[in-house]
């Protein structure tokens, strides 16, 4: 038998005493008064003899986390996450034989219930004077010791939950991520945006360039798409006169796995009538203000990614494409607007060229090189090529380009924006030049959505349109390695 299983057996078997004993070892109910982070917040800068004359009696729940015994005193530390512990002072003379026993019984790992006076002990710790001690469920397997037994990294992503034990960066983490979701909520919200929901199985996956995943409907004998982006449901809803509409859900695509890539994603996705991308700018300025403001209690625009000190105080600089590569990129001016130039650079540079290889996207190709991973401070690239941009419409002046922007942070792109095309026949085109694009072997082109032309042909007011990437936030602004830092749970190959 291995030390593992022997540790298990032996919780078993003190599981199966208590029972014997008339102790549930999992009660039904736990009637509690505060957990041990809300006990240290607003008990922890109190002293001893301020706890002494407020006499405060709580009960208290937590996992345990240590036990020390001392002739007849013990003494547990229970919490309820990584970074916050409260002590549990258990006399044998004041809490009976069989509370006595109890103790004798509990493991690491275990909850309980610590019913007592709060005070502070001479060492300063704070402490329950426990009246009584009630086990609230019994823990039958060990935890792994402070990363002894939880040191690879797949494993953390494998089983989050003990990762959350051990690990404040982590807890914080994803305290952060709620934080930061539930202010751009808020932001929209007050803004007089409309949360609503789209659907997640579509007939024409669309909304972006990417792969699909595929799924079968038996009972209508269907092919289905998880969806790839909201984004041509939620201008549907422009077109039925919801002019501000805002969804924050999932999306999936079939592509491959990265440290800013996973299958299974988080979007905030919004669209506002009568708005722009020049607003939208704005707007995603004032958003991040709200973000950092919710996860900075003093007030800081500021984070580290990966050694860089990042500003996000506004307003941020605005590039176009093609002054993004003359200025950061470097690239020959006599070079930009030329072609065959941009394919012999793109070549000189190692690089294979892009499937169907027009203006736009070799463009594009050589911005990717040349200028995303420069973008460390937040910097609105605008005025995208048309051949990648097919639901964007095109700057006044020069149909080469769109009113499109992305917003880079830390060298990868946040988000994505554009004036939205609403003309139906000019859409109906931009489809058909994704099914040639498709049939000249991009399969991540669009398909032709006949029915959302439909809906344009009703008439859509002028609009904006913006997707944020709240897992490539949450990077940003914890630091994380990797998008599956940030991922309570993400897509692991099986063991």
């Amino acid at each position: 038998m291995s030390e593992l299983e022997a540790q298990i057996e032996n919780r078993r078997d003190k599981r199966d005493r208590l029972r014997e004993r008339g102790v549930d070892p999992y009660p039904t109910r736990a009637p509690y008064d505060l957990e041990p982070c809300e006990v240290c917040e607003r008990y922890g800068e109190q002293t001893e003899a301020e706890l002494e004359q407020a006499a405060v009696s709580l009960r208290v729940p937590g996992r345990v986390r240590a036990h020390r015994t001392h002739g007849k005193a013990a003494f547990l530390d229970i919490s309820d996450s990584a970074d916050s512990k409260v002590q549990v002072l258990l006399r044998r003379n004041h809490i009976g034989e069989d509370c006595w026993w109890l103790l004798s019984q509990l493991d690491i790992g275990d909850y309980v219930l610590a019913d007592g006076l709060l005070i502070r002990t001479r060492t300063g710790e704070l402490t329950i004077s426990a009246d009584r001690l009630d086990l609230l469920a019994k823990a039958t397997r060990p935890l792994p010791e402070k990363w002894h037994g939880l040191a690879d990294q797949e494993e953390r992503y494998r089983r989050r939950y003990l990762d959350l034990l051990n690990s404040a960066e982590s807890t914080r983490r994803f305290v952060v991520r709620s934080q930061a979701i539930a202010a751009l909520r808020s932001c929209l919200l007050d803004e007089g945006f409309l949360e609503v929901e789209t659907p997640m199985m579509q007939a024409v996956p669309g909304g972006a360039t990417a792969r699909p995943f595929v799924t079968h409907h038996n009972a209508l004998d269907l092919d289905l798409y998880l969806r790839i982006a909201p984004e041509l449901y939620l201008k549907r809803l422009l077109v039925g006169g919801l002019h501000r509409v805002f969804e924050i859900n999932r999306n999936f695509r079939n592509e491959g796995i990265s440290t800013q890539h996973n299958p299974e994603f988080t979007m905030l996705e919004f669209y506002w009538a009568y708005s722009d991308y020049e607003q939208l700018m704005a707007f995603t300025e004032t958003m991040f203000a709200a973000v950092l403001d919710a996860v900075h209690a003093d007030g800081s625009t500021t984070c580290t990614w990966r050694g860089n000190e990042i500003d996000f105080q506004a307003p941020w600089p605005r590039l176009s494409v093609r002054r993004s590569l003359l200025e950061i990129g470097g690239l020959d001016p006599a070079a930009v607007d030329d072609e065959a130039a941009l394919a012999a650079e793109l070549t000189r540079l190692g690089e294979d060229l892009p499937k169907n290889a027009g203006y736009g996207n070799l463009l594009m190709a050589l911005f990717d090189r040349l200028v995303e991973p420069k973008l460390i401070q937040p910097t609105f690239i605008h005025d995208y090529p048309v051949e990648v941009s097919p639901f964007a419409k095109e700057t006044a002046g020069d149909p080469r380009f769109t009113e499109r922007f992305e917003l880079f942070v830390g060298g990868m792109e946040l988000a994505n924006a554009f004036t939205e095309l609403n003309d139906p026949d000019d859409q109906a085109e931009r489809f058909r030049q994704q099914l040639r694009a498709r049939e000249g072997g991009d399969d991540e082109a669009h398909r032709f959505d006949r029915d959302y032309v439909e809906a344009l042909q009703y008439g859509m007011p002028p609009a904006g349109g913006l997707g944020l990437g709240i897992d490539r936030l949450v990077m940003l602004l914890t630091d994380a390695r990797s998008i599956r830092d940030v991922i309570l749970f993400p897509l692991l190959r099986p063991r």
